[in-house]
């Protein structure tokens, strides 16, 4: 049996502020930064200081493949200062510790979650 795969980002803006929303199921791949990382990138160029809430959704998420922890590394370093929440939702324990070794590379914080609501409402908390 295949298990399914799939990556999708939505991002929206008001001035320099932007929300990105991502859903990842199955593994994470050198593919799905390849279609990510170029969206990211365009929508932040032409910004001078922007500033980035991040709710990934990873109740499906099985972790990610070699290549896509390397390009999930880069990502984090080039945009690193912009970032001023990340709620990652998820479901495992991981996911959890994850988060913590995500504010070691982002200025901003990251948090987990295991229930949306709550990612939800922190990313609106001033």
């Amino acid at each position: 049996m295949t298990k399914s795969h799939s990556i999708k980002i939505e991002i929206d803006n008001n001035g320099d502020e932007f929300f990105v929303e991502l859903k990842a199921t199955g593994k994470l791949t050198h593919q799905d930064y390849q279609l990510i990382t170029p969206e990211i990138d365009d929508a932040l160029a032409d910004v001078d200081k922007p500033i980035v809430d991040v709710y990934f959704d990873g109740t499906e998420c099985d972790g990610w493949d070699i290549h896509a922890a390397w390009d999930d590394l880069k990502l984090g370093l080039k945009h690193g200062k912009q970032f001023r929440k990340v709620a990652l939702y998820g479901n495992k324990h991981w996911q959890e510790v994850g988060a913590k070794v995500g504010n070691w590379f982002l200025s901003g914080e990251v948090r987990y979650f295991d229930n949306s609501i709550d990612a939800l409402n922190w990313l609106k908390e001033e």
